[in-house]
């Protein structure tokens, strides 16, 4: 608001407000298409949470700098659920150097299954 009022724009914070709720989604879609990079390393892991009584998977990976790449939500823990994250994450970021994970079985499988469909050679 002050940003503003110092160009001799007199904007109400409300207005600002409104304006990121509005924009904010849409900028990011776009930021996140032209940084479409790989980054060098990733950190990913599952963790369950608690949604209006029932038990949810939450996925989620890191670049090196700690920032979210991406989050998902499943219903299930499972190899159909950690694939469906890795590819999603590898179609928006390529391929990273390095993978970081607890080795829980259904992202090792994932990383298995990615592998048969050309990735990661």
């Amino acid at each position: 608001q002050e940003i503003l009022y110092d160009r001799g724009i007199n904007v109400s914070h409300t207005t600002i407000y409104r304006w990121v709720q509005e924009y904010g989604k849409r900028l990011y879609q776009i930021w996140k298409k032209k940084n479409k990079k790989s980054f060098y390393s990733w950190k990913m892991d599952e963790t369950y949470i608690k949604i209006k009584g029932k038990w949810h998977y939450l996925y989620r990976a890191i670049d090196a700098d700690g920032l979210t790449l991406d989050i998902w939500l499943r219903k299930k823990r499972d190899t159909q659920a950690a694939y469906a994250f890795l590819k999603r994450l590898v179609k928006q970021f390529d391929e990273p150097k390095v993978v970081v994970t607890d080795k829980a079985p259904s992202i090792t499988s994932a990383f298995k299954k990615l592998k048969e469909y050309g990735f990661y050679q």
